[in-house]
């Protein structure tokens, strides 16, 4: 059976692209998760203010805007070091040093099994 929605911990999709955000979006629900999006880092940001049920960030790298995905994951981790963060781009060259401890980076097109396998140890974590 699967967990009321209202007791769920929520996953935030960070993605300027309005196609992949859909996609991550569906892949998260489909796993049961309760989603939020944002096109940005700055819309992200204002999302996470008003929504103390996330408990985890899926972003992009290179979005618009005053900061990229990685500014944004260390922004994140800073103020809410309980949410956990994954990272995933189509940017090579992300490195695990670049992120926030204990964040994890999928390289686009990213293996969609993997993912979910990886939230929900993450969220169970």
């Amino acid at each position: 059976m699967s967990p009321d929605p209202e007791q769920r911990t929520a996953v935030l999709v960070v993605e300027d692209d309005v196609l992949i955000r859909m996609e991550a979006v569906d892949m998260m629900e489909s796993a049961g998760f309760r989603t939020y999006e944002a096109k940005s880092a700055d819309a992200a940001l204002v999302v996470l203010q008003d929504r103390p049920d996330i408990g985890l960030l899926f972003t992009d790298v290179d979005m618009p805007g005053s900061m990229n995905g990685l500014q944004l994951a260390a922004r994140v981790s800073s103020r809410w070091p309980k949410i956990r963060i994954i990272v995933a781009s189509g940017i090579l060259g992300v490195k695990q040093e670049d992120l926030p401890a204990g964040s994890i980076f999928f390289p686009k097109p990213y293996p969609t099994d993997q993912i979910i396998r990886k939230v929900n140890e993450m969220m169970a974590g």
